[in-house]
């Protein structure tokens, strides 16, 4: 097996595992080990905690009729948020390739069929983000 494709060499498989225990497991502590991506790891999982407000406004914004955060998968909820955390704030990364990396760390926690589905939102909000704010 390529180290390329492991989940442990994949930022943003690490960038969902460490928010989805932030929010969905309180006591979890927050630690960042030794990683190449160390600094963009702690940048986005740290960002998109501080800016949870911000980015829930915009869940509301461009898809509340798309989806009710509520009832989709957790996992789901944590990837679009930090999706939306790095087309805010992570403006030299083109959405293109925050799609494809985010759509790649997915398949490790979602369906095939839902990552179609995932493409088509994440897709739909950075158009609308990207645009509406810079």
């Amino acid at each position: 097996m390529s180290l390329k494709f492991s989940p442990k060499n994949n930022p943003r498989v690490i960038i969902i595992q460490k928010l989805y225990g932030q929010f969905f497991n309180k006591e979890e502590k927050l630690d960042f080990p030794k990683h190449r991506f160390k600094k963009f790891i702690k940048d986005v999982v740290s960002g998109t905690l501080e800016r949870d407000e911000v980015i829930n406004e915009e869940i509301n914004t461009h898809l509340s009729t798309d989806l009710k955060m509520i009832k989709i998968d957790k996992v789901f909820q944590v990837i679009i948020k930090c999706a939306i955390f790095e087309f805010l704030y992570k403006t030299k990364t083109s959405t293109k390739i925050i799609i494809k990396e985010y759509l790649n760390a997915s398949n490790y926690f979602i369906d095939i069929s839902q990552t179609k589905y995932l493409n088509a939102l994440l897709d739909k909000i950075s158009k609308k983000v990207r645009t509406t704010n810079g």
